[in-house]
């Protein structure tokens, strides 16, 4: 397979939110290895492939069906973005999207990282059944704005997305507090579409669970730089520090502003997002402007990519 004519590439696997009924399937009917992946995880999950193809918004907006859609659609254009002949240097993904990270770095089987994104989802959605939440990108305030704003409304800094860009998460009484609190101070933020207050410690007993499922997985060592979350810097080859980040992860902060600037420094020089939408896109432009950034996440995109990149389809 030829190598494309480009520096450093990075995939950045995308995270909980961008999700639409219909995500992935022109790549399904199209490429026989993503064909593959899919009928793969149907058998350990059955009905996958219908409600990403024909549920509804509101259905696919729960965290424990979410998250294993969005674990395929992401890890489809990964996998289809190979087969033309796009490989990745390194790779990162936002919060559920670091399950597929742990995929495409080799540090599990595509399989074993679907076994655990769908616990993983199971285990979000209990525990933000017990604590109902919500979450708020808080726009346009530096860091220590945000920061004193959450402890003042006890909720927590979480995702720190980009230069101007940080979300607030907490239980829902307090997310509709702060929200009229921003609005009065006129304070621009934006209510994202999601089902609990992730990253927060009210997921601690989702990190807890995860421990006993990566205990009957098998890890392997990073083939691929692969960043994480809780450190925005690449993962250990051990196998517990692994384990360590992986479970921390979904009751910890998303450091994706220091995740990117960090791979910048490590000599990546294009970022392609796999899966639905560009809003990671969109977050590396804010912190780097002048980098190339490029949304893969259907057949249209994947195959403008694979020409730009590749010149043409390697078999």
């Amino acid at each position: 397979m030829r190598r494309c004519n480009v520096g450093k590439i990075a995939f950045l696997m995308a995270g909980q939110s961008s999700q639409y009924p219909g995500m992935a399937k022109d790549l399904y009917e199209t490429e026989s290895s993503v064909r593959e992946l899919f009928d793969r995880a149907e058998l350990l999950r059955p009905g996958t492939i219908d409600i990403m193809f024909n549920g509804s918004a509101e259905e696919l907006k729960r965290t424990d069906v979410t998250q294993p859609c969005m674990f395929l659609a992401d890890l489809a254009a990964a996998t289809a973005l190979t087969a033309y002949g796009v490989r990745p240097d390194a790779v990162a993904g936002f919060s559920l999207g670091e399950i597929a990270a742990l995929a495409v770095a080799g540090v599990l089987t595509a399989e074993d990282a679907f076994r655990l994104v769908c616990r993983r989802g199971e285990l979000m959605q209990a525990a933000a059944e017990r604590t109902p939440g919500g979450m708020l990108a808080i726009l346009r305030q530096d860091r220590e704005t945000v920061e004193r704003l959450c402890a003042e409304h006890g909720v927590y800094p979480v995702n720190y997305n980009c230069p101007g860009q940080i979300v607030a998460a907490g239980e829902a009484a307090r997310i509709a507090e702060m929200k009229e609190a921003l609005a009065g101070a006129g304070i621009r933020f934006v209510e994202l579409a999601v089902g609990g207050a992730f990253h927060t410690p009210y997921m601690q007993s989702a990190s807890e669970g995860l421990k006993a499922v990566l205990a009957g997985l098998t890890l392997q060592g990073p083939k691929i730089p692969l960043y994480a979350n809780r450190t925005a810097l690449p993962y250990p080859a051990d196998t517990a520090e692994a384990v360590s980040l992986i479970t921390a992860q979904v009751s910890g902060s998303v450091l994706w502003e220091d995740t990117i600037r960090n791979m910048l420094a490590d000599g990546v020089t294009e970022f392609i997002e796999c899966g639905p939408g560009k809003t990671l896109t969109g977050l590396v432009k804010k912190t780097a402007p002048d980098v190339s950034a490029f949304p893969v996440g259907d057949v249209s995109s994947l195959r403008e990519k694979g020409v730009l990149c590749c010149g043409e389809k390697q078999p």
